[in-house]
């Protein structure tokens, strides 16, 4: 069964697009199908996945404005899994929506017909991980209306506690009006020094207010991940031994192990 999460946080600079694509490729490692889907107009997970933003004819742009499926759309990354681009034509898609009916929902529908597809062809995907801007635009909206689940990455200092406590209202607001099934999939400690007392004393924090909310993997600061955009690949890819590749193997193992040990709903719910 699909599980589409999307990686967010309102606060920018804490490692979102560097999870989506790490993640998607150590998923990807792990013998499970993944497809991320860049939703930022930067295009940044794009980029960072190999392939060049402004070369892209079929983007999350045509998809969301319905003159292209995601099928069609999407393409091979590096990293063994499928990316749906994203360029800055995207941007201008928040205007084009504007006046559109149910526009909060654009990519929630065209997540539901590419799952559809994919079953009717046999070829399901394990993962659908959404590349989220680091504001609370249309896009972010679409990318919550669409998701099971809402993975947080998030640096261990005193402002990113207080963008936290925002982003947990908005979601609430979310599961009260657009999409009530929406969950928060785990906290993700990002760019973590423990040399830092601060970085601990946010964690300690953390540990007590999500208990098992908070993932026990922690990414830490890492010259290898910070190079890896520049290079078009996953970090797994530039240095599979670097401490980065080898905390986003264990993301990705917790993440899978978690879902393994759900219970699963029975045939016909």
């Amino acid at each position: 069964m699909i599980r589409t999460i999307a990686i967010a946080n309102q606060k920018g600079g804490v490692g979102k697009t560097t999870t989506a694509v790490n993640l998607s490729a150590s998923l990807a490692a792990q013998g499970r199908r993944v497809l991320l889907v860049d939703v930022d107009p930067q295009g940044n997970a794009t980029m960072g996945a190999g392939i060049n933003k402004n070369e892209a004819e079929k983007t999350v742009y045509t998809v969301l404005l319905g003159q292209a499926s995601m099928l069609d759309a999407r393409v091979e990354a590096q990293g063994g899994f499928h990316l749906i681009p994203a360029n800055r034509e995207l941007a201008g898609a928040e205007i084009e929506m504007v006046n559109m009916p149910d526009r909060e929902t654009k990519l929630k529908d065209a997540i539901h017909t590419l799952k559809a597809a994919i079953a009717a062809v046999a070829e399901e995907y394990d993962y659908i991980l959404i590349d989220c801007p680091p504001t609370l635009n249309l896009l972010t909206l679409n990318a919550l209306c669409a998701a099971d689940s809402v993975l947080i990455p998030m640096q261990c200092e005193y402002y990113a506690l207080e963008g936290l406590s925002d982003l947990v209202g908005t979601l609430r607001k979310m599961q009260q009006h657009l999409n009530p099934t929406l969950e928060i999939e785990g906290l993700l400690r990002t760019m973590y020094d423990p040399r830092m007392t601060l970085s601990q004393q946010v964690a300690a924090q953390l540990e007590q207010h999500f208990g098992n909310k908070l993932f026990k993997a922690v990414i830490p600061r890492n010259v290898r991940l910070a190079e890896a955009p520049s290079h078009g690949l996953p970090v797994l890819l530039l240095d599979k031994a670097s401490k980065g590749a080898q905390a986003y193997m264990q993301l990705a193992s917790e993440l899978v192990a978690r879902h393994e040990a759900a219970p699963q709903p029975a045939v016909g719910q």
